[in-house]
Parts: structure tokens; sequence; C-alpha cells
């Protein structure tokens, strides 16, 4: 089953996307709804008469309460570090958990929304995952429970400001601004028994994702690099604390151009460019769909003042 948020004669709702249209639910009834309520499965009871995808204005599928991004690819981590702070290699201690960040939710776009360029920034990218929502509460699950507990996925887009990303993170907290202005999830969610089908031997799901900009190929990889599958993100999130529905897991960027900044790691120059004002980013990941968003313009940064040296009295 395919879960959409969509705008259509004015109103907007969820709905169950069907080929080539979408079946409306109640008006007011939402994904997070129906994730909490543990009413996904027959969502399409529920469900109207169809309205062709053609005539919608597609958004993001939920609102997420959190959104973790974890760093699962082994190869994206070499090539990014090089490019944001110059080091080879990875560090020792990415093999040993799997890493995550939590992102802004107030960030998140539709899967055709224009994404502004973050204020000051002057090497944008895009990044190149998909994410699983969380359809069950749990906390200090196994891998193996985990899996009962991932309603669905979905494409994320994880916007990055590169040069903000670079400078920021030299303080050892971060990203902050560098990741704070648009993330995109969509087109729909993908309910988990629909990807069964693409499970192999080790338990990874072997998509294959695509990145192009201005109709140009920039990456392609396969889901199943990631070094940890979903279900081990899962039980990682949950150590000592709840995951809950609606809360989103992205698998960190992929490998082989899942972004531009693991390529200028590589080549030791910006190439290709960072992105500008103007360019279309389309991702498309097999099983799932695809997005599209171009990007425009931002505002200018307003102006913060640098630290003052303060003495250092004590009471």
């Amino acid at each position: 089953m395919r879960i959409a948020a969509f705008t259509h004669d004015g109103r907007t709702r969820c709905g169950v996307v069907q080929d080539t249209s979408v079946r409306p639910l109640p008006d007011g009834v939402t994904l997070l709804d129906l994730l909490r309520d543990g009413d996904l499965s027959r969502a399409g009871t529920r469900a109207g008469d169809p309205v062709p995808l053609a005539d919608v204005r597609l958004h993001a599928p939920l609102r997420p309460p959190t959104v973790r991004d974890f760093v699962a690819f082994e190869e994206h981590v070499e090539g990014v570090r090089r490019s944001v702070d110059g080091r080879a290699g990875v560090p020792e201690a990415w093999y040993d958990a799997p890493a995550f960040y939590f992102t802004n939710p107030y960030a998140v776009i539709g899967p055709h929304d224009d994404v502004p360029v973050p204020p000051g920034c002057l090497a944008f990218d895009f990044e190149l995952e998909v994410a699983a929502v969380i359809g069950r509460s749990g906390r200090d699950l196994t891998p193996e429970r985990a899996r009962e507990h991932i309603a669905g996925y979905l494409i994320m887009n994880d916007w990055s400001a590169r040069d903000l990303q670079g400078r920021e993170m030299q303080v050892n907290l971060g990203p902050a601004k560098g990741k704070d202005t648009a993330t995109t999830l969509g087109p729909w969610l993908v309910t988990a028994d629909e990807l069964e089908p693409y499970r192999d031997a080790d338990g990874f799901l072997r998509l294959a994702l695509s990145v192009t900009v201005n109709g140009d190929e920039i990456g392609r990889d396969l889901l199943s690099n990631m070094s940890w599958p979903f279900e081990d993100l899962v039980a990682y999130a949950s150590r000592g604390t709840w995951v809950r529905p609606g809360d989103v897991l992205g698998s960190g960027t992929c490998g082989n151009g899942g972004c531009l900044a693991e390529l200028w790691g590589l080549r030791g120059r910006q190439d290709p460019p960072p992105l500008r004002p103007g360019d279309v980013v389309e991702m498309t990941v097999e099983g799932i769909g695809a997005l599209r968003n171009t990007v425009v313009a931002g505002p200018p940064p307003t102006p913060v003042p640098k630290a003052r040296p303060r003495p250092r009295t004590r009471p």
C-alpha cells in the first residue's frame, strides 16, 4: 500500500495511491493518525473515489515528530570526510555503531516543492537517501523485533549547505545550519510489505537508487550497500529511549555520487559544481518512486555578531 498527502480542489487530504490515481481518506485523517491508531492496514477500506494523480499537488506524506539521519554507507563517509575536513579514510569509530544526528522536522518539504538555498550558503548539495518510518512504539528493541516496528519507507533528500557544515563541525557540534533549511520526504509512504520482495539473503533491501541534476545523472547505487540494515538502525535508535509512530530514520546518503560532496572529495575540486537557483534535482528509488525539486534563491543571512571576549569573573 502507498499512502500520500495531497491537495485537490483546495482540500488537503491523505489518500491511498493506486496506479495513476489516489483515493482520498476522510477529511482530517492524516498518515500520522493512521500510524498512531494502528489503522494503516485498513486504510484502503476507508478510501473514497479515485482522483488522478496528475490533478493533485503532492505534499510530504507526514509531518514527523522526529527525524534521525544515519550515515550507513561507508563509501559516502570516505568521500565526504575528505571534502568537508580534508581527512582521508573512514574513522574507526564509525564501524562500532550506526551513528546518526537529529535534523529539523520543521524543515520537511514535499516531493515537488521548491528548495531555497540556505542563507549565506555557497556550496549547496543534495543527498540521496531512503528513510524508514516507525509504525509502533518501542524501546530497547533487538534488530529482530525492530522489523515489526517499521511501517514503511520513503525517499529522503537531506539537503546540505556544505560550506556552513564544514565551519560548524570544527566546533565538534553539528551539523546545525548546514542541514537546517530543507529535507524532502516522499513521494509517498510505501508500506514495508511491498518492499519485502527486494530483501536479499543478508537482510538488506536491494533497491536501485539514482539522482540527476538538470537531467544529467550524477549518482547511482544500491540501497543494499548499507553497512547496517534498517532493523539495526531502528534497534540502535531505540537503545535507552523510545521510537514512536511517525519517527523518520534516514539511511544516510548512498555512495557512487549520492551527493556532490562525495565527488568533490574524490576529485579534489567542486566537480560537478554546487547547486544554483534553477537547478532541478530528481531522485528515483526502485519500488518507491521519485522526487523532483527545483532550487530557488534563498534570503540573505540575518547578521549575528561574532563572540565577544568576556572577562572570566566569578561570583
